[in-house]
């Protein structure tokens, strides 16, 4: 790596690096058992985070609001119901059923 791109470490990533050079760290038991549980979580985080396409069913006279809304607001209307779900899903909207 040139100097000129030299990366800047925090002072926490100098100790850990300092550490590893001096070689105070041995490697943790289960190793192999521990990482294949990770690299299973990253790919289980990745699938949750692609999108989904669903068919709804949806009264005419609500559609029509919505895409009004979401016109008025300047984003397609099917990103403004995704936002919706999104907040519902996280507890940020309340629905009365």
């Amino acid at each position: 790596m040139s100097k000129s791109k030299k990366i800047k470490l925090s002072k926490q990533e100098t100790r850990i690096e300092n550490s590893l050079k001096r070689g105070d760290f041995i490697s943790a038991p289960k190793l192999k058992q521990t990482e294949k549980l990770f690299k299973e979580a990253i790919k289980n985080y990745q699938h949750l985070q692609k999108s989904k396409k669903i068919t709804i069913r949806i009264n005419q006279e609500d559609l029509i609001k919505v895409k009004t809304k979401a016109k008025k607001s300047n984003i397609p209307y099917q990103t403004l119901l995704n936002a919706l779900i999104h907040q519902y899903a996280k507890g940020q909207t309340r629905i009365e059923l």
